[in-house]
């Protein structure tokens, strides 16, 4: 797990600026790259004085909103019947996809917005508003404001948590202490993850068929 750790942090440190534009619009596709693995690297490297705080949290709200402008237009311009029926190839089952929709019927512009904090609707989310020809430029000012925030927590976490350990990647034992020490973070990041998905779930899922009224 070191070894790998040290293989993709310094990936994200040798791609400097551009690619975590690139990394975080491939988070904001189809392309399944949770925008945790990208943003902290970054943001522990910034701590190293590799990068600029502000200048990974530009970079990675630069990157989500290409990749959401993206989607928004390629889905308004093949539309859905197209989406729906080769999705399943691109990683956006129909089931997602009717998520998506459904987030997006029952909160509108400002559901772009909370999109951009929350897991399974955050990359898929550009689909419906493209379909449906959403105004281009409410949809890119809530994306952009979305991302902003969810790439300052992020960053904030990678510089704070491990940030202030320069030897981490060089030692294993350090790396496992640290982890130790600060286990706390991490399990609350995950939890946060796992509540974040369950509300989406819930908030999400198929409504139930109204009763029919007795004859």
């Amino acid at each position: 797990m070191h070894a790998w750790l040290v293989i993709w942090f310094g990936l994200v440190r040798d791609w400097g600026y551009p690619g975590i534009v690139l990394l975080m619009a491939m988070e904001s596709s189809i392309i399944p790259l949770p925008s945790e693995v990208v943003i902290p690297p970054a943001a522990y490297w910034a701590a190293q004085g590799e990068y600029n705080f502000w200048g990974v949290v530009l970079a990675g709200t630069v990157g989500s909103y290409l990749g959401a402008a993206v989607m928004y237009w390629v889905s308004r311009w093949i539309g859905r019947p197209l989406v729906v029926r080769y999705g399943k190839y691109f990683f956006i089952p129909e089931l997602k996809l009717l998520r998506a929709e459904r987030w997006l019927a029952r909160y509108e512009a400002g559901g772009i917005f909370f999109a951009r904090l929350l897991p399974v609707v955050r990359h898929l989310i550009g689909i419906p508003a493209g379909i449906v020809r959403m105004n281009f430029k409410v949809y890119s000012l809530m994306t952009i404001a979305g991302s902003a925030v969810w790439c300052t927590v992020l960053a904030w976490f990678g510089a704070e948590v491990i940030g202030d350990q320069p030897d981490l990647l060089n030692d294993p034992q350090k790396m496992i202490l640290v982890l130790t020490q600060r286990l706390h973070w991490f399990v609350g990041l995950i939890l946060l993850l796992a509540i974040l998905y369950i509300v989406v779930m819930r908030l999400t899922a198929k409504p139930e068929s109204a009763p029919r009224d007795a004859e």
